[in-house]
């Protein structure tokens, strides 16, 4: 259980591993959901059709949607969408680079149940066994004898083999052969199709937009790291909010028994360790100790993001407000050097040494 946790946080760490092993595992889904899934064609002529294109179509739809859902980045990215402008200008190329990732990843698993169904043929079979020839595969004699009808009932039972009851007017087994066939070069067509516009994405695409693709990708990146380290921070901050309001509601029911033993162990080495704790509790809270500053703190980080221009800390001690011009600033008086009195500079002095001789 313990190895299981370790490498799921590993995933989590990892937003791609994560969601490639997510797509990986979706594929398998989808071809061993396949492989269970007992085919049941209705052999009516009004519902072979729509049964062998629905599922040829929509599990893939249901998959793709599964793999929105999956991705974490779909919330990061609609609220990317949607957040006020504020101080920070939204790129739509990042928008777009964000949308063809978690799309490409989503994919995965459709394609791979479109793949499967095309490959085995059933659904095929069920679905275009009624447009079949039967002048092909058929006894003409007993052909022309029938009706309309009576054809397209006897093609729609091509795909049930336990209901077909006219093996002396058409071979079924030549018939599905011969659509099957179909349906397997349109599955290898179809593979080679996907194969090629995955090549032509990753591979093609970076090569004429360097810059941009680099760019985007760059700003994307950072969109989920400030994501993650927001939610971290408001994690910890939640926290240590709640230990020091548990600890001072505690200290206020029992302010007696507290103070007793503050007076009676004052010099104690636990103080300067609670002192410590302390310290670290406030500097976890950033200096937010109310329930309304931290909405305020919410609800501005959600209308006006901070713009990505960051500002350079000086050290302790430099200041430009000392650097000022000659004359007389703001009342300060220009010393005889050229320097104001109160910044007058310590001048380099020179020292020397005198030796005496006794000879």
């Amino acid at each position: 259980m313990d190895k299981f946790r370790m490498m799921f946080q590993f995933l989590q760490s990892n937003q791609e591993s994560f969601m490639n092993g997510i797509c990986g595992i979706m594929a398998l889904a989808s071809a061993q959901l396949y492989s269970a899934f007992e085919f049941s064609c209705p052999c009516i002529p009004e519902y072979n059709y729509a049964y062998g294109i629905g599922l040829l179509v929509i599990p893939p739809i249901w998959f793709f949607l599964l793999g929105f859902v999956l991705n974490n980045n779909v919330s990061m990215l609609a609220e990317e969408w949607k957040r006020p402008t504020g101080k920070r200008v939204k790129d739509p190329t990042i928008l777009r680079y964000m949308f063809v990732s978690i799309t490409q990843r989503s994919l995965i698993a459709p394609m791979v149940w479109i793949s499967v169904t095309l490959m085995d043929g059933k659904s095929f079979l069920c679905a275009f066994s009624v447009n079949l020839d039967i002048r092909q595969f058929g006894n003409s004699t007993l052909i022309e004898g029938m009706t309309e009808v009576e054809i397209v009932k006897l093609l729609a039972k091509i795909p049930c083999k336990n209901i077909f009851d006219q093996p002396e007017v058409i071979s079924r087994e030549a018939a599905s052969r011969y659509i099957k066939c179909i349906s397997q070069a349109f599955g290898w067509v179809f593979l080679l199709m996907m194969t090629l516009a995955a090549f032509m994405i990753r591979a093609i695409r970076p090569c004429f937009t360097q810059a941009a693709f680099l760019k985007t990708k760059y700003w994307s990146h950072y969109v989920d790291i400030e994501r993650k380290l927001f939610d971290e921070t408001c994690k910890e901050h939640a926290k240590t909010f709640a230990k020091v309001c548990i600890q001072q509601y505690f200290e206020s029911i029992s302010g007696d028994m507290h103070s007793f033993h503050k007076h009676r162990s004052s010099k104690d080495d636990s103080d300067d360790d609670d002192d410590d704790k302390k310290k670290s509790d406030e500097d976890k809270l950033l200096g937010i100790r109310d329930q309304d500053n931290m909405n305020k703190v919410l609800w501005n980080w959600h209308r006006c993001k901070p713009p990505l221009a960051l500002r350079k800390e000086q050290p302790d001690g430099e200041s430009h407000e000392g650097l000022i011009p000659n004359g007389d600033v703001h009342g300060v008086s220009e010393g005889p050097n050229g320097y104001p009195n109160r910044h007058a500079p310590d001048l380099p002095k020179r020292e020397w040494a005198v030796y005496y001789s006794k000879v």
